[in-house]
């Protein structure tokens, strides 16, 4: 049994915009996975220079940002505040 990754930083408030919810819904999936993986330090799909950035964002408190494709190519991001007050899951589009 593998051990279940720990959360590296707390959320805050959990945001999800209009084309978001669409999106998770036209892919009969909910925004949990993606928080959960966001959270833990999977940050998905996204280049190289974006993993360190967000690993040095961990120890500094600044904005991490996550990317993840749903099963029909829609690109949703998660964005955590500096602060870590808020959370917010986004199209591309809305950002």
């Amino acid at each position: 049994m593998s051990a279940i990754p720990k959360p590296k930083f707390e959320v805050g408030q959990l945001i999800v915009t209009p084309g978001a919810i669409e999106a998770l819904l036209r892919n009969r999936t909910d925004d949990r996975p993606f928080v959960n993986r966001h959270q833990t330090g999977d940050w998905g799909d996204v280049a190289p220079a974006d993993v360190r950035e967000n690993e040095c964002a961990l120890v500094q408190d600044l904005q991490l940002m996550s990317a993840y494709t749903l099963e029909d190519g829609t690109r949703l991001l998660v964005v955590t505040e500096a602060d870590r007050s808020a959370t917010t899951i986004l199209l591309p589009q809305e950002y």
